[in-house]
């Protein structure tokens, strides 16, 4: 009921999740990213500690080849789940159990790692990644949203999605941009309406958390004193 990218963007730093789903609430409990460490995605009949897990080695040192390697070796259930991480070294990797839903696939690419169950068309991890690798310079968000739109391009889910979130993390602990769409006829969409009024509003948050005295005010709609 799923697809979703992990991406790391080495010119940056940074790491990021696109994700998309049927069901209501999906960056709720699939998209993981951590500073410095890397970014990962527990999909299917998902297990979120999974996606804790697989950052909790990636960040110990492991690349994500290895990772993936002793979560799978080390789960339990583990051919209903669908897993991806990424590294900060160019290493991506996704993983999908024998008991996956539907039409299912994975793929990656140097920095990106994508899962997709009951899909529409099988190829759409494949396009996913490739449509993420085709701007290097760009805003991790917007590669991540480009590889969400690849997605639906070619059919997306067999069903209409309800929910998609986007989160990325940079220079500090905290995601400098995290995005949801819970409940939506058109998730995708809005998703990307939300990146276009945070984007040019996230460093300016992370400036008034480091430095609140230099930091901008603004007007936005609801904005007073976060």
């Amino acid at each position: 009921m799923t697809f979703s990218i992990a991406g790391h963007c080495p010119r940056t730093g940074r790491f990021g999740v696109a994700v998309s789903s049927s069901s209501p609430a999906v960056a709720a409990r699939c998209a993981f990213v951590r500073t410095g460490a890397g970014a990962a995605c527990s999909q299917n009949i998902t297990d979120p500690r999974l996606g804790d897990r697989l950052l909790d080695l990636v960040g110990n040192g492991y690349t994500a080849d290895e990772a993936m390697a002793q979560v799978v070796n080390d789960t339990e259930l583990i051919a209903y789940r669908q897993l991806s991480v990424v590294d900060g070294h160019g290493g991506s990797v996704a993983f999908s159990g024998e008991r996956v839903l539907g039409v299912s696939n994975i793929a990656r690419v140097p920095f990106a790692a994508v899962a997709g169950n009951l899909l529409a068309n099988a190829e759409i991890p494949l396009h996913m990644v490739e449509r993420f690798a085709e701007r290097p310079d760009a805003d991790l968000e917007d590669r991540l949203l480009a590889a969400l739109n690849a997605a639906l391009a070619l059919g997306g889910e067999q069903g209409p999605v309800h929910s998609a979130g986007l989160k990325v993390v940079g220079r500090v602990t905290w995601p400098e941009t995290d995005l949801r769409v819970d409940w939506s006829s058109d998730p995708v969409h809005d998703l990307a309406k939300l990146w276009r009024l945070w984007r040019p509003l996230k460093d300016d948050y992370v400036i008034r958390a480091l430095d609140p005295a230099s930091a901008p005010s603004y007007g936005v709609p609801g904005d007073s004193d976060q």
